[in-house]
């Protein structure tokens, strides 16, 4: 399997998370790809290929243009105010204040575009961002050509971010700007599965009133798990949409004779849709020993999970989410990655 990776995604070394109220060193850290990477060459799982540039064409497809002008140009500003911190969001539009006049002031503008504190932007974010969706556009474009796996190495992740909207580790949309591609480039109807630990909102809002692309999201139940307020399993789209949104929000503690319920019928649906590509947000933190979420999914789970969505035979892209048990991130995505190679080949 074809691995798409650049050190450019590291230049996002952000330092500040709000993490139960104090600031904390980010679980969403650069390490964590020297970890896939490792386990990605040690394993022979495949070449380890630059991506492409594909400039902004592919993101602007689905994010909305000031948004990604705020993006590039935060952090620039930011330090031209004499901040001496990172770029972290501390006011928003409520239920009382509506927000419907986007303020001139940076800190109005970064309570406008962001979803939550957990996420600062600082010196690198942009760039970083550009690379990951280079990734996952490269990967996806390999699939389209060839009808072979690949897996984007994807760091920022991306399914948090909706169309105006960063937080959650996440700016753009690398899942959604994969699939979006590979409409434009032919496809009738793609399917978006993710199986991170916590709901792919971004992935949901930008494809909602769509039924061009089926997402299916199996998280943690927004009752208890951020983002708290969107994966319920009523919200199944909206007007052409409606039925090809699915979520499958499951309690903490799920173990993966549960989980795996809910996953055989997300795939039933991707086979009854007459999707054409599988675009996998392999978010990895579904693991039981994951510092920030719930579920009980062990490391050789994560084999059988490959191995399932192979069962499809769809071509298929993987694209990294989260994942933050640091010393098993690397582990537990090649998991998956082998599960599906030995899958495809049984």
């Amino acid at each position: 399997m074809l691995t798409f990776h650049s050190a450019a995604t590291q230049q996002r070394r952000a330092r500040t998370e709000l993490d139960g109220g104090v600031l904390v060193t980010p679980y969403e850290c650069p390490e964590r790809v020297d970890l896939v990477l490792k386990r990605v060459q040690e394993s022979a799982l495949g070449e380890v290929r630059e991506p492409d540039d594909f400039g902004l064409d592919p993101v602007l497809a689905i994010h909305d243009r000031d948004y990604v002008n705020f993006l590039a140009g935060c952090w620039e500003e930011w330090r031209a105010l004499g901040r001496q911190g990172e770029a972290i969001a501390w006011i928003w539009p409520t239920r009382t204040m509506p927000g419907d006049v986007i303020p001139d002031h940076l800190d109005g503008r970064l309570g406008h575009y962001a979803l939550s504190a957990d996420t600062s932007i600082c010196e690198g974010t942009f760039e970083a961002a550009q690379a990951s969706k280079d990734i996952a556009l490269s990967a996806v474009r390999h699939s389209l050509t060839t009808g072979e796996p690949s897996f984007g190495l994807c760091r920022p992740p991306g399914h948090h971010a909706a169309t105006d909207q960063f937080g959650g580790y996440c700016f753009f949309n690398n899942a959604a700007v994969a699939a979006q591609y590979a409409l434009d480039h032919g496809l009738g109807r793609v399917a978006v599965l993710d199986v991170d630990f916590h709901h792919g909102n971004g992935t949901q809002q930008i494809f909602y009133e769509r039924d061009d692309v089926l997402f299916l999201s199996l998280h943690g139940d927004p009752r208890q798990c951020f983002p708290y307020f969107l994966g319920h399993a009523e919200e199944v789209g909206r007007g052409r949409g409606e039925g090809f949104n699915a979520n499958y929000p499951l309690p903490p503690g799920t173990d993966f004779a549960a989980w795996a319920r809910a996953l055989d019928d997300a795939l039933e649906r991707i086979r009854a849709a007459g999707c054409e590509l599988l675009v996998v947000s392999l978010g990895v933190d579904a693991f039981e020993h994951d510092p920030i979420s719930e579920f009980k999914l062990t490391s050789d789970d994560f084999i059988e999970v490959g191995r399932r969505l192979a069962d499809l035979g769809l071509p298929t892209t993987f694209l990294l989410e989260g994942g933050y048990a640091v010393e098993e991130i690397g582990i537990n995505v090649v998991n998956v990655l082998t599960g599906f190679e030995s899958g495809a080949a049984a």
